[in-house]
């Protein structure tokens, strides 16, 4: 399937990091990765597009003591390696003194990193990815004649491999897969143009075989795009609010960023010095488990080679831990926690978690928004400020009443995240996130 052998990844990376030496360099870092891939989008049942993608790249980080440089090329040639090396040495060589630029510490480095089966090939070829991506977007138009458009469908098939090496004494590497099926089909109300509304599903995972039946995405999203007809707007209130599991998993990256390390050395977040404090409610904690098997989210060690490991990040509504790469840590005066590159799979759980998924979640709230949709990016992360356009839908004694559309949710994350009142047992994965749909206990919603 590659190319290049992951032995020769490795005589790639150790020309590196010897040639950094020899210039003069104190320290060293170099990644090779190789990665292919095939995206195919149907709409209407004519092919749009068809994209196979192949690439390569290599990159090097020269130190010159806490001087730092970097560059990269897709040309693995000697000559090219060598030049690679140079220009890193004379970008360094210019760079201003950071007492915080360094390699990670040798003993924090994954010394044997473990097999988390995140590789899996799918064997599509263009024709069988159309023909996927014809029986999700066919389904949904099967569902009703209100659907006669569609946004499209699409099939994604992506792999790829890596190896990394520092010149004190890591080198690692490992294949992944990642692939996924989406379709957004468009509901109409007597053709009308004027009153179109559009809704989208996908499914996603490194094992093909995994991803949601082609046919029950287009239904769903189907599904989805119809109940929005004849939305209404809403007078202004204050009411509970649900955020759907997809857009669960985004608030809960919102806290992410906030406690991560760039946002707390910058002293541009909202939770600054929040460690030890009350962050959530007493009924939820948020964990963090890099080593899931086949997991979005998983991963034997960061973008650094530091070794990840299970932690507890929220205990009981106490913040315990932050999200630090090497240099964001040596910024704040800590230790990295192994999350350069990001956070690895979050799990969001709660005491307070009603059985029956997301009707058991509405009859708990009783008379409030259920939102569905966010636009907008009105978030304040140095405040916590919070104010998005949104669609969803009323709920009155834990029953959907009617769409809505035009309104506006707004607060501040910090309260927001305090006043979470429940977490749906609808659990989904998005990505590096796990959770079910969040009920917050009031917000402002603002409409007409």
């Amino acid at each position: 399937m590659f190319t290049y052998t992951s032995s020769q990844f490795q005589e790639i990376v150790d020309f590196l990091l010897k040639e950094a030496k020899r210039r003069g360099a104190s320290d060293a870092v170099a990644e090779v990765s190789e990665g292919q891939g095939l995206s195919v989008t149907v709409r209407k049942g004519e092919v749009e597009t068809i994209e196979q993608s192949l690439d390569k790249q290599v990159g090097v980080t020269v130190f010159l003591g806490h001087h730092r440089g970097n560059a990269s090329t897709s040309d693995f040639s000697k000559a090219s390696l060598k030049a690679t090396v140079d220009a890193a040495y004379h970008i360094a060589q210019h760079t201003a003194e950071d007492n915080c630029a360094g390699p990670a510490e040798r003993e924090l480095l994954e010394k044997n990193p473990r097999d988390l089966d995140l590789f899996h090939p799918w064997n599509i070829d263009a024709t069988h990815a159309i023909e996927i991506a014809r029986t999700a977007e066919g389904a949904a138009f099967s569902v009703s004649k209100q659907i006669q458009n569609s946004d499209g469908a699409s099939v994604s098939a992506h792999h790829a491999h890596f190896m990394m090496g520092t010149s004190h004494g890591f080198m690692g590497g490992y294949p992944f897969s990642r692939h996924y099926i989406s379709c957004s089909p468009i509901a109409s109300e007597g053709g009308k143009q004027s009153n179109m509304q559009r809704d989208d599903w996908y499914s996603s995972s490194r094992i093909p075989g995994e991803l949601a039946e082609p046919a029950a995405i287009g239904k769903y999203a189907a599904q989805r795009a119809l109940s929005r007809l004849k939305a209404r707007s809403l007078t202004t209130r204050r009411c509970p609010v649900i955020f759907e599991a997809p857009l669960a998993a985004g608030l809960l990256g919102s806290l992410v960023q906030a406690v991560s390390g760039g946002a707390l050395y910058r002293r541009s977040s909202f939770l600054l010095d929040s460690l030890g404090k009350q962050v959530l409610p007493k009924h939820i904690s948020l964990y963090e488990n890099p080593h899931l098997k086949s997991m979005t989210g998983s991963a034997p060690f960061d973008e650094e080679g530091v070794k990840t490991a299970a932690r507890t990040v929220v205990d009981k509504g106490i913040l315990e831990g932050y999200f630090l790469s090497t240099y964001s840590a040596r910024k704040l005066g800590m230790k990295t926690t192994g999350n350069a590159g990001g956070s690895h799979h979050l799990v969001l759980q709660s005491k307070k978690t009603p059985k029956g998924g997301l009707p058991a979640l509405l009859k708990e709230m009783g008379t409030g928004l259920l939102v569905t949709e966010l636009m907008g990016q009105g978030v304040n992360y140095v405040t916590g400020d919070y104010s998005r356009g949104a669609f969803g839908y009323w709920v009155e004694n834990g029953v959907i009443q009617y769409p809505v559309e035009e309104v506006t949710i707004a607060g501040n994350l910090r309260d927001m995240l305090l006043d979470i009142a429940m977490i749906g047992s609808d659990t989904l994965i998005r990505g590096t996130k796990e959770t079910g749909s969040i009920l917050i206990g009031s917000m402002t919603v603002g409409g007409k």
